[in-house]
Order: C-alpha cells, then sequence, then structure tokens
C-alpha cells in the first residue's frame, strides 16, 4: 500500500509539474525562437525543424562505426533539446515533437548498437535546472544524469555528484539572448553551475583547429578558400573559468568546440572512450573521468585524421556518439562522421 501510495503522489507531482509548465505564456520571436513566460523565469527555447525521418542518416553513420569496429562498443546518445520538456501547449505548432525523432533513430540503428535513451532520463528532472534559460544548450547538470545512464549501459563505475566541486559564474546570460534579440531574455540572468570531479587525477592534451581563410589564384581569377588547420598537442587545463557575467561560461569545458582533446585519468580497467559529439558533448567527459582510463572528445566539425588510425593508436574501447537531436538531424553531421572514415 505504502509502495501504490508513493507512485500515485510521485504521478500527481509530475502533472502538477506538468500542467504549470504547460499553462506558462509564450510568443515566438526572432528565428522562430520561442519564448516561455516572463521576467526572472523567462526561458528562450529552439524550435525542432526535424522529421522522423530526418535522423535516419545518422543512424546509418552510427551502424557504420559499429561495423567498422567490430571489436569496440558502439553507444548512441540522441539528446533531446529543452524544447521536448518545456514547450507550452500554446506554442505546440511552432515546433515538430522530439520524441517521436529520437525513436525513430533508436530503431534504425543496427543490432550491435546500444542506444542510451536519455529521454525519459532527463523528464524525471524537468523541475530542476537541467537546461539553460538562457541559452541553447542543456546546463552541467543535465549532462551529469546523460553521464550516469551512460555509465550504467555501459557497464562502468560512476561518481555521484556530490563527490565534485560545485562552482558558480553568477549573471550569465547565454546564446539565446543573441539569437532572438529578445530583451526580456537578456534581462534575466541565470547562474551557471559547473562540477569539477575531487580527489581524481587526470591530465589533459589537446590538439587545436582554427578555419584559415586565404586567397588563391591571380589577379581578377582569384578566390576564397577556407580550410582547417591543425595545431601541434599540447597540456592544457580541462576547466577554464570564466568571471561573473560572461556569455561564454559554456565553454567552461575544454575551452569550447574546435579541440580534440585526450585525458588520461587514474582509473585502470582497461576501458577507453570516444566520445563523437557536437557542443552538447562538451558537458559529458569530465563525469567519466572516474569510469574510464581514458576519454577521448572529438567534435563533428573539427577533425582532420583518420578516425581508425586514431581509434587503433588510443586502444578505443567503447564509442560514444553524442549529438543533440537537431544536429543529429542534420544531413552534414552524419556526412561528417563518415568522412572521419575516408580521409
Amino acid at each position: 500500500m505504502n509502495t501504490l501510495r508513493t507512485i500515485l503522489v510521485t504521478l500527481l507531482s509530475l502533472l502538477t509539474l506538468a500542467s504549470a509548465a504547460y499553462n506558462v505564456p509564450a510568443r515566438r520571436v526572432r528565428n522562430g525562437i520561442i519564448v516561455v513566460d516572463t521576467g526572472a523565469t523567462v526561458r528562450a527555447i529552439e524550435p525542432f525543424r526535424g522529421s522522423q525521418d530526418g535522423g535516419a542518416g545518422y543512424a546509418f553513420a552510427v551502424s557504420k562505426y559499429a561495423r567498422t569496429f567490430p571489436d569496440v562498443q558502439v553507444y548512441c546518445m540522441v539528446i533531446p533539446n529543452a524544447v521536448a520538456y518545456y514547450c507550452p501547449d500554446t506554442a505546440a505548432t511552432w515546433t515538430a515533437l522530439e520524441r517521436p525523432a529520437i525513436e525513430a533513430i533508436h530503431r534504425q540503428l543496427a543490432d550491435r548498437v546500444k542506444a542510451v535513451d536519455v529521454y525519459p532520463v532527463l523528464q524525471r528532472y524537468v523541475d530542476e535546472p537541467i537546461y539553460s534559460r538562457t541559452d541553447h544548450h542543456w546546463s552541467p547538470l543535465g549532462a551529469y544524469y546523460a553521464a550516469e545512464e551512460f555509465a550504467r549501459v555501459a557497464g562502468v563505475p560512476f561518481m555521484p555528484l556530490d563527490a565534485y566541486d560545485r562552482h558558480v559564474i553568477h549573471d550569465y546570460v547565454g546564446s539565446m539572448s543573441r539569437f532572438s534579440h529578445d530583451k526580456a531574455v537578456s534581462a534575466a540572468p541565470e547562474d551557471f553551475v559547473f562540477y569539477v570531479p575531487r580527489g581524481i587525477d587526470y591530465q589533459s592534451t589537446r590538439t587545436v583547429y582554427r578555419r584559415v581563410t586565404k586567397r588563391v589564384g591571380h589577379r581578377r581569377r582569384h578566390r576564397t578558400t577556407t580550410y582547417l588547420q591543425e595545431s601541434a598537442p599540447e597540456a592544457f587545463e580541462f576547466f577554464r573559468p570564466y568571471e561573473d557575467g560572461s556569455s561564454a561560461a559554456y565553454c567552461t569545458f575544454m575551452g569550447g568546440d574546435n579541440n580534440t582533446t585526450s585525458v588520461r585519468t587514474g582509473m585502470r580497467n582497461g576501458r577507453r572512450v570516444l566520445i563523437l559529439k557536437d557542443s552538447y558533448g562538451n558537458a559529458l567527459p569530465a563525469y567519466l573521468f572516474g569510469s574510464f582510463e581514458e576519454v577521448h572528445v572529438v567534435d563533428c566539425r573539427y577533425f582532420l585524421r583518420n578516425i581508425e588510425d586514431f581509434v587503433r593508436q588510443h586502444g578505443i574501447t567503447d564509442i560514444l556518439f553524442a549529438n543533440n537531436l537537431i544536429h543529429a538531424s542534420m544531413p552534414r553531421t552524419s556526412e561528417a562522421y563518415q568522412q572521419y572514415l575516408r580521409q
């Protein structure tokens, strides 16, 4: 009876939270961004414009990695965007549904790929700050819950949140202020909270990529070309603190997207993970320093090497694809991952 009562109370609480979330005012502003609520609790969310079929190329690319690396376990984590949880009923026609699109990707994965379904995991924590209100990313807390689910599926140990030191960057207003040009978003700063593992030995190195633009040809027949330039590997601090009020706080992890990062930890379990990601994936690696001997991170936009050589060189045992649904639905994302196999 007590168990049944607990379940009923939990369901009632979830329904209450859902009712509160779905009955707040909403308006559509620049770039189709949906601004929800007002005042200090205003939230700007990016609509999902994809379809249930839009992730087919992504599922194919992930499955191709499973075929290419038969001795490596491949995982697929499609990360929902904030619109999946915080879009009110009044704005329902301004976005496509994310859950069916994620499930469609899961159905198309090769049998050897393990889906890491974080949609229901994050849904349990919608009353916590798992997504930023003023930025298009999830928060480090949301990434923590997703990393915990990945560790469970991968069968590796995982550190509880109280094993991390909590750091706060105050007065944070992220990318949605710039994307929406909405004054209400700009006037509602939030705390950016991130977590640094305590008592864990790790050393980080990175290769930095930068885009170089140059003119080639002569006189009137010249043209402009842009290409990536790769730096030599260098040691660096994985966490980069920012001052209060900085709009770049999400770059706390690895300094942003344009790095290939490798982290050696104090773990000795023979497991070495490669994370193939977009910017959402930046917040994941630090939660795995107590789970894997090595954590390697490659972005879907910045990489010049052959991924097969990279996997062999580092003795990778696990590959995690961690991309948000909007990125996973873009053809250029899956094309980039397939290009990494060929270049």
